[in-house]
């Protein structure tokens, strides 16, 4: 176990608040909160899962997703356990829902060694909720930085507001699930306020952190084109150069409803590129749904193909090769 960083008593003597999340869990002795990681012992919060790993393998960048940051790039990409959402339709749900049954321990060292022998300049940490490993992250992060690795999250962007502004200190990119922009959605079905993922993805940006957004578009949830017109709007007014992935839903865990059509996808990425210069579509083999292009030109700038990348229409300073306007990447 290791010592939580934010928490504070509460109420009667023994009793602890947890402030890492807006869910601000109130533990006595022995509870854990509603990620199931962080628990009261003896009057002191404690992280359960710090170091330790469910998942472990090398991915494409592009996995993640982030198709501006370092594209064509390996990551290596680790998960823990534990979530501070309760999402009927999970994809992971058998490492954020419980504690599996094998797991590797490590500190953050060991992983960044790790990181070296695979020849990966990056660690992602993805597949359940990094933000319940905060510490872990916080710790690996810093101490990564300092040897040139950079660490990027895979986040629903529930957290407060200090320990979001901490993290993008050390963290270099983040993709950040927008999940609807249905609050009584969020509110009812994910379990959380909409407006603190809001908060996290502008205190990313203000923090220079590279930041992409995904939004799973779940037949009769998050499908409303109204509403993605409002969101789209939302993203615009910080940057219409924010990446957006658009991502089709599969039935998994307690959510049984039909995948999503490909013409919604196609619909809503139609709605999405009036007000974004970057959209894409995920989840579903449609052609030129995952390519970058020019805003300005329509130059094909990055072509993406299960295995490969081609980033042919960028020059070596960032431009495209046809009207040299600058590109948002990082590489």
């Amino acid at each position: 176990m290791k010592p939580a960083v934010y928490f504070d008593d509460y109420g009667e003597e023994g009793t602890l608040k947890c402030l890492l999340c807006p869910h601000n869990c109130v533990l006595r002795p022995d509870e854990t909160g509603l990620c199931n990681v962080r628990k009261n012992v003896d009057g002191m919060l404690y992280s359960l899962n710090y170091g330790q790993l469910t998942s472990i393998a090398v991915d494409p960048m592009e996995k993640k997703p982030l198709f501006h940051f370092y594209p064509g790039e390996s990551i290596l990409s680790v998960g823990s356990w534990g979530c501070n959402l309760k999402c009927d339709f999970c994809q992971n749900w058998e490492i954020s829902k419980e504690r599996p049954k094998v797991i590797k321990r490590v500190v953050p060292q060991q992983l960044i060694q790790i990181a070296t022998e695979r020849l990966s300049r990056g660690i992602a940490f993805t597949y359940n909720e990094p933000i319940v490993s905060f510490e872990f992250i916080l710790d690996t992060s810093r101490a990564a930085a300092k040897e040139g690795i950079y660490s990027i999250l895979v986040t629903n962007g529930i957290i407060e507001r200090e320990p979001m502004e901490l993290l993008a200190q050390s963290v270099r990119a983040m993709n950040i699930d927008i999940k609807g922009w249905n609050e009584d959605f969020y509110r009812s079905e994910i379990g959380a306020d909409r407006s603190i993922v809001l908060r996290s993805v502008e205190i990313a940006l203000s923090a220079g952190t590279h930041v992409e957004l995904t939004t799973l578009v779940i037949p009769g949830k998050s499908d409303d084109p109204k509403e993605m017109e409002e969101q789209v709007k939302w993203i615009g007014s910080l940057s219409p150069d924010i990446p957006l992935h658009i991502n089709r839903y599969f039935p998994n865990y307690k959510c049984k409803i039909p995948p999503t059509s490909t013409e919604k996808l196609l619909e809503l990425a139609e709605i999405a590129r009036a007000e974004l210069n970057y959209v894409y579509i995920g989840n579903a083999s449609l052609e030129g749904q995952t390519d970058t292009y020019c805003k300005t030109c329509g130059n094909l700038l990055i072509q993406r193909k299960p295995g490969k990348i081609s980033m042919s229409g960028i020059d070596e300073k960032g431009r495209c090769t046809g009207c040299q306007r600058e590109i948002p990447l990082v590489f």
